[in-house]
This record gives C-alpha cells, structure tokens and sequence, in this order.
C-alpha cells in the first residue's frame, strides 16, 4: 500500500491541485496531512482521497471542522494513531516539541509522521521511523514539497512540486 503524505499547505491551492494530480497518477488513495491546511479549501480540493488530518497550530478551527466532517467523515484530530497494513503510525503536526519526542522515544509506532518545521525530514530512531514531508504553502527554507511512503516496501520518495 503507497500512502501520500502532505503538511503545511496554508490554503496555498495551486500546491496543493499539483500534489493531489501526483497522487492520483501513483494510484494513492489515502493521504496523511501533517496539519496547518488552514481552511475548508484544501479540504475541497482533496476530496476523493480519503484523508486523515492532524490538527496544526494555524488551523482556522471550526470552519476546517466543519469541512472535514462534511467531506471525509471527522477525520480532524490533534493525533491519529493508525494501524495500516500492519504498521503503526502516529500522525501529528507537531508543533508540541514534547508530545512528538515522547511518541518517537516510546518506540511503539513504526512510523511518526509529522511537519510544522516546513523542512523535509527522514530518520530512524531505534524501530521508528521519522518523516516530515516538508511544506506546501508558506515555505521557508525549501521548495514546495510532499512525499509517499509504500508501507510494503518501506520506501519514502520527496517530490518537490514547482
């Protein structure tokens, strides 16, 4: 199963049209969203997709909410945790610098996937691997990026989109 991962998108459109055509040419149908969509836009534009969203810290809240409901079933949580394929992630925004080092320390999730830092990110601690997708919107230090990540064969592949 190949899963597309996205974070920071900050209603930035076009980034986020050219991500989900990329997606959608590699077959992916469920997307992991870091946090910080802002609005209800985003939510529109990646309807199709099934879409777990972590709630970021620039959320316009109650709007996105409601968006989320409507569109794709509630899937708006400060913390998703998942079982997919028989892989443990935790998605999180994380802009709570001690809630993400607790879940990467616990060494209960394969995967801690998160963004906030708006810079791509890839490592392993001890059995969990760690994966920030970089940012759509609002970049500073890197260009517009996303990443997929095949759970059968543990490969992480940065797409950056201009």
């Amino acid at each position: 199963m190949k899963i597309g991962i996205l974070s920071d998108t900050h209603d930035h459109l076009n980034a986020v049209r050219k991500a989900r055509d990329l997606f959608a040419a590699e077959g992916i149908a469920l997307l992991l969203h870091c946090g910080d969509v802002c609005g209800p836009a985003v939510v529109e534009a990646l309807d199709g997709f099934i879409v777990y969203f972590a709630q970021g810290n620039q959320e316009r809240i109650l709007v996105l909410r409601e968006a989320v409901d409507a569109l794709q079933g509630g899937r708006l949580a400060l913390l998703h945790t998942l079982v997919l394929e028989g892989r443990s992630i935790a998605l999180l925004h994380g802009d709570d610098s001690s809630t993400l080092r607790r879940l990467i320390q616990s060494g209960h999730y394969h995967y801690v996937i998160h963004g906030h830092t708006h810079r791509h990110r890839d490592e392993r601690r001890g059995p969990t691997r760690i994966i920030n997708p970089g940012a759509l919107g609002g970049v500073r230090w890197e260009s517009p990026s996303v990443c997929t990540l095949d759970l059968s064969t543990d490969e992480v592949q940065f797409h950056t989109l201009f």
